[in-house]
């Protein structure tokens, strides 16, 4: 089994990122997630600056897809995440998960978003036209990993 991760500033090649998962001929499926800056509901966003605890990050996201890995039959995972400024519509995080068949990556894809979403060590701040401010932690991400919890 393969996992790679890279926490990075530079943008990715969601195309090569997907060919090197592709190139196991005993892979059935692969699974990817291109995670985007959207703008907010009212608009007016500028983009996003995203920090990181840079001794831990790489090592809890590579936890995830260990654990991701030890839970479905999954080949691979790549798992990228940008920090920095990222402006409107570029990409922020890639998530590729290669298997034998599609229900194990679309489950080990959910599993390491969501926990991602709840456990690594990001913050993120909004810049908008009127200023910029810190963004706390969603309910809704809670909820959805703890489907997850249930299950461990």
């Amino acid at each position: 089994m393969d996992c790679y991760v890279c926490v990075q500033e530079a943008n990715f090649d969601v195309g090569a990122e997907y060919q090197t998962l592709a190139q196991d001929p005993q892979c059935g499926a692969v699974v990817t997630f291109t995670g985007l800056v959207r703008d907010l509901p009212g608009g007016g966003l500028q983009g996003i600056e995203l920090e990181h605890y840079p001794e831990m990050t790489e090592r809890l996201l590579l936890q995830l897809c260990e654990r991701a890995q030890a839970r479905w039959q999954v080949k691979a995972i790549r798992l990228i995440h940008r920090v920095g400024m990222i402006h409107l519509n570029e990409s922020i995080v890639f998530l590729g998960v290669a298997s034998a068949h599609r229900k194990e990556a679309f489950a080990a894809g959910e599993f390491i978003m969501d926990y991602l979403k709840t456990q690594a060590p990001f913050w993120k701040k909004e810049l908008t036209q009127t200023g910029s401010y810190w963004v706390a932690a969603k309910a809704s991400d809670m909820d959805a990993v703890s489907r997850w919890q249930q299950d461990d």
